[in-house]
């Protein structure tokens, strides 16, 4: 088991107040208090959590700092939070209320010298890009807004761009996969890692331990994310973590 630790990395998508989950980004349900989930994933040895004001961007408001610091309060773990950054101002806000890293997803694919400015203020292990995408007839598409807006980006171009351009990380959401919970969107994840050489975030498709173990090695991912399924109890990071050492997947484990 050579190389640097595979990530675990729960994720909680909050609106209103309330973490939810959805299916392919809608019909979204409410799944807990965004504190008490964090507190509890920091105690079960995730080794990040991301935190995304989901509708932030698409109603044009900033992220609710407020949550986003009684959350950091309850976590010994990095923190990444996403949702309606548009300028510095808006990531110096979130480093302040407890943030270690910052998502950028729409305002950076509308704006990409956004990446340029954070990662030469902050480092480019402060800046995040979230790509989420679809698989259209004419390939992978990039969306922003939440998923409600489909762009001529193609995932590819614009995760080396923003790789190119500064990003310390690529959070990949395949849409297609999002809440599903029938494995990540390997090929497309194995074909990032080939093109782009910064850490690789997966995300979608988590429904049992075989997706993460699968993600890992045929999607040569860095990191996993899931939410609805950690969420709902389904899979509990300790267990997932002593099947992974056991498949020979290097994670940080107290095994």
């Amino acid at each position: 088991m050579k190389g640097l630790a595979k990530r675990i990395i729960p994720c909680l998508d909050v609106k209103d107040g309330d973490t939810v989950k959805g299916t392919n980004f809608i019909h979204l349900r409410r799944v807990g208090n965004p504190v008490a989930l964090g507190k509890a994933y920091s105690e079960a040895g995730a080794d990040e959590l991301v935190f995304l004001d989901i509708t932030a961007s698409a109603e044009g408001r900033k992220t609710f700092k407020e949550m986003v610091s009684r959350v950091a309060a309850e976590l010994n773990i990095p923190f990444t939070v996403g949702g309606g950054i548009n300028e510095l101002y808006d990531v110096e806000s979130l480093l302040n209320a407890g943030a270690d890293k910052v998502s950028v997803n729409s305002a950076a694919l509308l704006r990409p010298q956004l990446i340029d400015e954070i990662a030469s203020h902050y480092g480019s292990q402060v800046c995040v890009c979230a790509i989420d995408a679809r698989q259209e007839p004419d390939g992978w598409r990039c969306y922003i807004k939440g998923g409600r807006e489909r762009t001529d980006r193609s995932l590819f171009e614009w995760a080396r761009e923003a790789a190119d351009r500064g990003a310390g990380e690529i959070l990949f959401t395949s849409m297609d996969h999002d809440g599903a919970k029938q494995g990540f969107a390997n090929e497309a994840l194995a074909e990032l890692a080939e093109i782009v050489d910064v850490p690789i975030i997966a995300s979608g498709g988590a429904g049992d331990m075989t997706h993460f173990r699968d993600v890992f090695t045929r999607g040569k991912a860095d990191a996993a994310l899931a939410a609805g399924t950690f969420h709902l109890g389904e899979i509990k990071i300790p267990e997932l973590k002593h099947y992974l050492h056991k498949e020979g997947i290097n994670v940080r484990t107290t095994i």
